[in-house]
């Protein structure tokens, strides 16, 4: 496991590189700061050009709540393969294990700016577990525990 104290940033290229996700999916698009071995902060801009937009709801647009802890877990998957100092590859695949105290405050619209905190709590035979925020404009719009896995294939 790496141990890495510096904030790092990533932009969407470096992002690319952690996760193994592709469009329409990847709801991650910059890495503000990473203490590796601890925590995460990311955004997400949502736009009105999101695909699932036009089924939720077509009248009243919000972004699923399922999508925001997808979002948080990315997170999580690039701060877990930066903490092992690994690259996700065609053999293996990073699993959710569990969602828990999942709680979601307030709807994310277009325009939204999510930002997502993610702290490692712990990691105990490969299983990594997760507590997690989405904040827009500073307020909480959803939090949880996650745990994930990362299996080979």
């Amino acid at each position: 496991m790496t141990t890495n104290t510096a904030d790092t940033s990533m932009n969407i290229h470096e992002i690319l590189k952690h996760l193994p996700h592709r469009y329409p999916f990847v709801l991650i698009d910059r890495v503000i700061s990473m203490e590796v071995g601890k925590e995460i902060t990311a955004i997400k801009n949502v736009t009105i050009n999101e695909p699932f937009f036009p089924g939720h709801f077509p009248y009243h647009p919000v972004m699923p709540g399922v999508l925001i802890v997808e979002a948080m877990a990315q997170a999580a998957a690039i701060l877990s393969f930066k903490t092992m100092g690994a690259l996700p590859s065609e053999e293996s695949v990073y699993y959710f294990a569990g969602i828990d105290s999942a709680r979601f405050k307030k709807p994310v619209s277009p325009g939204d700016q999510i930002v997502f905190n993610v702290q490692i709590d712990r990691i105990l035979k490969g299983i990594w577990k997760y507590n997690a925020t989405a904040k827009v404009d500073g307020e909480v719009v959803a939090e949880a525990s996650m745990m994930c896995i990362l299996k080979s294939i």
